[in-house]
């Protein structure tokens, strides 16, 4: 190792160290003196969400700024495509979510607008991605993965989870599987609880892992850690803390029953409630790092200097104390810089690429499922329709603040469309006869499309659709969730997500002609 003069009090090699594996975030769309002064001193990633960007050519001067602190910096953002997405947070997605893509099953398209997607972020400047999803979401009522996830067949979720990973990293972006080693079979959200998966390890290799196998096959440089606590390999920390789980099982050889992988392993955010509500962000970053993780996410909520400085002082400390050996942590900040180098050269040689953003809307087209009502005629909405949108409460990971649904673009095709926002609270039992009475009231004889979101998870959605359908059975039903209830409706239309793609593809079916695409 080089001898590094120390240019700050925290320039040395264990502070450069301790930098170098922490992935924070900040606030703003230019980065702050803070973050500039610690990339000179030697962090080695920064996590970009939604409040960092604006537009393309904004995202593209903010990641060259970056870099002229740190050339080789990896730039991570959080861009799954779909309902997950940070580059179009305002307008939502231009490429479905994974389960439109499970829908299709087709692994050369699930490349091509992983590729495609690759290149957008690519030609921004963003070299490193947390996705994809590689979690099967096996319990219907998962409140955080659903549309995320490829599918419920551990098969096809592998097969597209190496179809992604081929695709983004064939644009020089690095890919990064998740949330190992599976996070699908949940019912608690991790960002709010500490999720436990209690199955067998048979029933893991067979089921969760397979798409995580499939990745490092593919070559997946970086794996992101879960959230969750797996009995059946660790009864007492969750996997992100687990050494049984990211050294004995991830990183261990396949003779000696592991996955034998041998790229960068990151948490998912530390600050998450199933990390800093039990063990603290600090502790968590201690003990994440001792079990083998080489990277620590943090940032979505927490993003200041003050932080950098807690995690950065908590590891250094810790490797003082003995608790994380210091070839331990000089492993794990190797680890990281590599990749940087990685996608550092192959930024280099790159040949920039306009995106395709054709093969979304290609791809949305082709995850529709549209199921018309038995013996009941369905004519194109050609007249300015009555637009409800029923909308539960978003997930962390999706947010409120991207837009969803077809009531904005059928009213921007057919001015003087009337629209509804339902929540809970509009559709409590107390409420629900009032609310149908309402609608109708409005809607008059105007046609007539709900607009739902996983309905199966959601007893007051499904109610109010049903009462509304035993008035008026001519409306239709978009369900841009996970569709797992029957279908219903005169006209019954699944998305496979809310993306903005999925929406305007959506619109096709329900007015029969294709929408603008401007």
């Amino acid at each position: 190792m080089s001898i590094l003069v120390p240019t700050a009090p925290h320039a040395d090699t264990l502070h450069r160290d301790a930098l170098t594996v922490l992935q924070p975030g900040f606030v703003g769309t230019a980065p702050p003196d803070w973050l500039r002064r610690h990339l000179a001193a030697g962090l080695g990633s920064v996590a970009l969400f939604a409040r960092n960007v604006t537009d393309p050519g904004q995202l593209a001067a903010l990641t060259a700024a970056l870099r002229e602190e740190n050339p080789d910096v990896l730039v991570a953002i959080d861009e799954e495509g779909g309902d997950v997405t940070r580059l179009e947070a305002g307008s939502g997605s231009s490429w479905p979510g994974n389960l439109a893509l499970g829908a299709v099953d087709d692994p050369a398209l699930t490349r091509d607008v992983a590729r495609e997607l690759g290149r957008a972020l690519a030609a921004c400047g963003v070299n490193y991605n947390w996705a994809p999803s590689a979690d099967v979401n096996s319990n219907p009522g998962n409140p955080v993965i659903g549309v995320r996830s490829f599918g419920a067949d551990p098969g096809l979720c592998a097969r597209h989870t190496a179809a992604w990973v081929e695709g983004l990293q064939s644009a020089g972006v690095a890919a990064c599987a998740k949330h190992f080693p599976g996070h699908g079979d949940t019912a608690v959200d991790s960002h709010h609880g500490l999720p436990v998966v209690d199955v067998d390890v048979d029933r893991l290799h067979s089921r969760d892992l397979l798409p995580f196998k499939a990745a490092i096959r593919a070559g997946a440089k970086a794996v992101m850690t879960a959230h969750i606590v797996v009995p059946a390999l660790d009864t007492d920390h969750p996997a992100t803390l687990s050494r049984a789980v990211l050294h004995d099982l991830l990183r261990a050889a396949p003779e000696d029953g592991g996955l034998g992988y041998d790229g960068l392993i990151v948490t998912d955010g530390i600050e998450m409630g199933a990390i800093a509500d039990t063990y603290g962000t600090a502790e968590g970053t201690v003990l994440a790092l001792a079990a083998g993780a080489d990277a620590i996410c943090v940032g979505g909520g927490l993003a200041d200097e003050e932080t950098v400085l807690h995690l950065r002082d908590a590891v250094v400390a810790a490797v003082r104390a003995g608790r994380i050996p210091e070839q331990r942590l000089a492993e794990a900040a190797d680890r990281v810089r590599r990749l940087g180098a990685w996608a550092r050269a192959r930024a280099a040689a790159a040949v920039p690429v306009e995106p395709d953003l054709a093969v979304g809307l290609r791809a949305a087209r082709r995850a529709l499922r549209v199921v018309r009502a038995p013996g009941r005629s369905w004519t194109p909405v050609t007249e300015r329709p009555y637009v409800a949108s029923f909308s539960p409460a978003a997930n962390i990971a999706v947010g409120d603040a991207t837009p969803w649904g077809v009531a904005g673009m059928l009213a921007a095709r057919l001015p003087g469309t009337r629209t509804r926002g339902i929540g809970p609270a509009d559709a409590a039992p107390d409420r629900r006869a009032a609310l149908v009475g309402e609608v109708l009231a409005e809607a008059q004889d105007r046609r007539i499309v709900l607009v739902v979101r996983d309905v199966h998870r959601h007893a007051w959605m499904a109610a109010a659709v049903e009462d509304l359908l035993a008035a008026r059975p001519d409306a239709a039903v978009v369900e841009m969730g996970v569709p797992q209830a029957p279908p219903v409706g005169a006209l019954h239309v699944a998305t496979h997500g809310a993306a903005r793609v999925c929406g305007l593809a959506a619109v096709e079916v329900l007015t029969g002609q294709p929408p603008a695409l401007g």
